[in-house]
């Protein structure tokens, strides 16, 4: 009786974190769309002016914040492997320094946006700054919410919360995470090197 009692229950627990990664999954694709709407206007409106509306960027800077977060995305990727196995130290650390990175990230942003502003240069600028102030600021929204969110599981997993049969919000952020990333690598060349 007690075996099929712990084989529901474990079905109960998978038939879970199926819909949690579903549900997941279902969320990523309403922000691709929402980052897929913005960036067909761009190249619209791009596309209409002849790349005249193009203006350069700090592209030492905006490469450098693309080694941090496909850097973040692999030691994201070695949290979950981590969790996955019931390594808590190693998804502590790993997890740990994702976050750090993702701080990195948005300071080097910050920067950047600084000497914009010190240039004179702010969203109402020009329509080339108005796209790239509204892509890199709802980026740098999704980073932080991904920060805050990763904060408490960080907190979660020191005290030992994940373990190689329960790591689902582990993997949801490992899965925000990526997408995160994903829209940077999408990012970097269209404002930066095109």
């Amino acid at each position: 009786m007690e075996m099929t009692a712990n084989a529901t229950e474990a079905a109960f627990h998978r038939k879970r974190a199926d819909m949690r990664r579903f549900g997941m999954w279902l969320f990523l694709g309403s922000e691709v769309m929402f980052f897929t709407g913005f960036f067909a206007a761009y190249i619209v409106i791009r596309s209409a002016s002849a790349g005249s509306i193009v203006q350069p960027l700090n592209k030492a800077l905006g490469t450098l914040n693309t080694v941090i977060l496909i850097t973040s995305s692999f030691t994201m990727a070695l949290a979950v492997l981590a969790s996955k196995k019931g390594d808590r130290k190693g998804l502590v650390n790993w997890m740990g320094l994702t976050w750090i990175l993702g701080v990195v990230f948005l300071c080097v942003k910050g920067v950047e946006y600084a000497q914009h502003f010190s240039e004179g240069i702010y969203p109402s600028t020009d329509i080339f700054h108005a796209f790239y102030f509204l892509f890199t600021g709802f980026h740098a929204l999704h980073v932080i919410a991904g920060l805050v969110v990763m904060g408490v599981l960080w907190f979660r997993a020191r005290r030992g919360d994940f373990n190689e049969t329960y790591n689902d919000p582990i993997e949801m952020m490992g899965l925000y995470w990526h997408f995160v990333d994903l829209v940077w690598i999408f990012l970097y060349p269209a404002l930066y090197l095109l």
